[in-house]
């Protein structure tokens, strides 16, 4: 008989089907501390604490737990990961400054110049304050916990931020390449010096902006601030085309350079900015994420010794840096679900990286009927 999918529970207690004891578990699992604790045959709570090899967290844990059968994990660093979104509020703030400041610098110089480079520059500024503000406003909001009506919190605000962020650079580029398609057919007077002046100093705070994001933030973890500092990158190298363009004006006088530069410019922008909404898309899709083999982590839990079968397995990502994980172990019907589940846990944590992990524990008397995805 067909059992719920979250119900499931074993019910093997009687002679050489009980519990199997410490050193039967030790074989399960035999590395790492752990503790447990039970409360008779129909509720089982299990702790089990895990220390990452060769490391020490200022403040970590991890726990499991299994009603009749179904694990649940959640994987928990606390001085890690309040660091690191403290750390990405400061860049993005002080890249907001920054950016801000020079936005109004160029805009003006670009106006007194006539340089299509400025102009294009500064307007990719005020995308860029923008998007800085975004993802700064998403980084604050992300922090909020949970609630019964969100129960994953709002970490996906930061997904979405970089989405907007992703297609604002895509309109942007495409608003340059059209201006400089026109200042081509139609040349204009520009004036070199001025124009590598201003440039300079854009190019400076872009830096600046840029070197906050990379050593305050974590730029490779977290894509609501890659965006950013693509962002802010877009914008250093338009910096670098206008002064290149303003020095080849003030140098020989070609003119043509100056919407010339914002094209390559605006097509260095549109490849992150492709990176950045292909990712994101993927994440919103629930994709399995980059760098993680679903068949690695289904023949690593199928060698589990009680193992029978890994079935309903989904890796996705909640946000950057938090993975989640999802499965089915078809285990021998004399195991101890408690322990398999704790070695599971341990396995997908300390190899794989992944802390957030639900897994259900199910045994051949009580297979569930076929599942839809």
């Amino acid at each position: 008989m067909k059992k719920p999918s979250g119900l499931i529970r074993n019910t093997e207690q009687e002679g050489g089907n009980e519990r199997r004891d410490g050193e039967d578990r030790a074989h399960i699992c035999a590395h790492g501390p752990e503790h447990g604790h039970a409360h008779g045959p129909e509720h089982v709570h299990a702790h089990g604490h895990a220390r990452d090899h060769g490391q020490t967290h200022a403040s970590g844990h991890s726990h499991g737990h299994s009603h009749f059968g179904h694990g649940h994990h959640h994987g928990h660093d606390h001085g890690h990961a309040h660091a690191g979104a403290s750390g990405n509020r400061k860049a993005l703030g002080i890249a907001l400054a920054l950016t801000a400041g020079i936005l109004v610098l160029e805009f003006i110089g670009g106006l007194l110049t006539n340089s299509l480079a400025l102009l294009s520059d500064s307007g990719h500024m005020l995308s860029d304050a923008g998007a800085l503000l975004l993802s700064l406003i998403a980084a604050r909001y992300a922090a909020r916990p949970a609630t019964r009506r969100n129960s994953y919190g709002y970490h996906r605000f930061e997904i979405l931020a970089a989405l907007v962020n992703g297609v604002a650079l895509f309109l942007i580029a495409i608003w340059i390449i059209g201006e400089a398609i026109g200042r081509l057919l139609t040349p204009a007077e520009v004036s070199g010096l001025p124009m590598m002046l201003i440039a300079a100093v854009g190019l400076a705070a872009n830096l600046g902006s840029a070197w906050a994001l990379l050593s305050q933030g974590d730029v490779r973890g977290n894509v609501n601030l890659r965006s950013a500092y693509l962002h802010v990158l877009g914008d250093a190298l338009g910096s670098v085309g206008a002064l290149l363009a303003g020095l080849f004006i003030f140098l020989f006088g070609w003119t043509f350079l100056d919407p010339v530069i914002s094209v390559l410019v605006s097509v260095l922008i549109l490849r992150g900015a492709w990176g950045v909404v292909r990712h994101t898309l993927h994440v919103l899709m629930e994709g399995t994420p980059d760098g993680v083999d679903p068949d690695e982590i289904r023949s690593a839990l199928e060698k589990l010794d009680g193992v029978l079968d890994v079935h309903d397995l989904h890796v996705w990502t909640i946000t950057s840096g938090l993975n989640s994980l999802s499965c089915h172990l078809l285990a021998e019907d004399r195991s101890d679900g408690q322990a398999l589940l704790r070695c599971a846990i341990r396995l997908l944590e300390e190899r794989f990286g992944i802390d957030h992990a639900t897994i259900q524990i199910e045994h051949s008397v009580h297979c569930h009927g076929p599942l839809r995805i």
